[in-house]
């Protein structure tokens, strides 16, 4: 009994580190910011989904997968939705990874600029979509495509750098695999299921009320919040790093393993040869 108490507190615990972290946690505000940003992927892969075609702006596993199934012909993929959504979404990580570079020492400025960049792009898709109705003409859908998955691709390479465990915003393969993999039941030393679990259930959210704005109501409104959730994280990683916390440095780098020099002669031994 003891043992299934501690293992239910622990995960409170993780629940609320991440929800509502306290003052001086490690990573900061950047936990239930990057949850925001998890939601903001379920409500953009809705849309590209159920709006543009069969293409997502943000999971590039499933769009390498629709481009195998164009290739082979079968109906309702495309090749070129399929291609152009990776291409823009791999320009996005280009600009991620530049301003992970600058921002190296500073998440909270890395996470706001990005942010503030990516809610740039959001914006101008809720005027895509608005203007465009439904359904999509081509030329808006590819617009679109280019526009979300610039804005994704952005996204994905800055929480990368950033680096807050099991909180990938756009990926939730090794999260569910951890949440197994990791477990006391495995023979591991705890899966962190409490963090890995909200991670999950917030794309889950994301994506259930993106459906069901793009089939019951304008096709924007998933868009417009996602805009407004990025557009609110930019703000508060700005605000909350300006007087430099911990949090804004990351976790501390391990020095590179250094090896054992090779041992001398041993107590005279002859001199080598020159």
């Amino acid at each position: 009994m003891p043992a299934r108490v501690h293992r239910v507190t622990t995960f409170f615990a993780d629940v609320r580190g991440t929800v509502a972290p306290r003052a001086g946690a490690r990573h900061g505000p950047l936990p239930p910011v990057l949850l925001t940003m998890t939601v903001v992927t379920g409500l953009v892969d809705a849309f590209s989904y159920l709006s543009l075609g069969h293409v997502f702006v943000a999971n590039m596993t499933g769009n390498v997968v629709f481009l195998a199934f164009a290739l082979a012909g079968a109906p309702g993929f495309s090749i070129a939705a399929s291609l152009t959504a990776l291409i823009a979404f791999g320009a996005g990580a280009f600009l991620g990874g530049w301003l992970g570079a600058r921002h190296s020492e500073h998440r909270g400025r890395l996470h706001s600029s990005a942010a503030a960049i990516q809610s740039v792009f959001l914006a101008a898709s809720v005027v895509l979509a608005a203007a465009g109705g439904g359904p999509v003409s081509s030329g808006i859908r590819y617009s679109l495509i280019v526009v979300l998955g610039f804005s994704m691709g952005l996204q994905n390479a800055a929480v990368r750098k950033i680096a807050v465990p099991d909180l990938t915003t756009t990926v939730l393969t090794l999260t569910i695999t951890g949440i197994a993999a990791d477990s006391k039941a495995a023979g591991g030393g705890g899966s962190q299921a409490g963090r890995r679990l909200l991670a999950i259930a917030a794309m889950l959210v994301g994506a259930l009320i993106g459906a069901a704005l793009v089939l019951h109501t304008r096709i924007w409104y998933p868009l417009l919040i996602a805009f407004v959730l990025v557009l609110g994280g930019a703000i508060t990683t700005y605000r909350l790093g300006r007087s430099e916390p911990a949090w804004v440095r990351g976790p501390v780098p391990q020095p590179p393993h250094q090896a054992a020099p090779p041992p001398g002669p041993p107590p005279g031994s002859p001199p080598a040869p020159a």
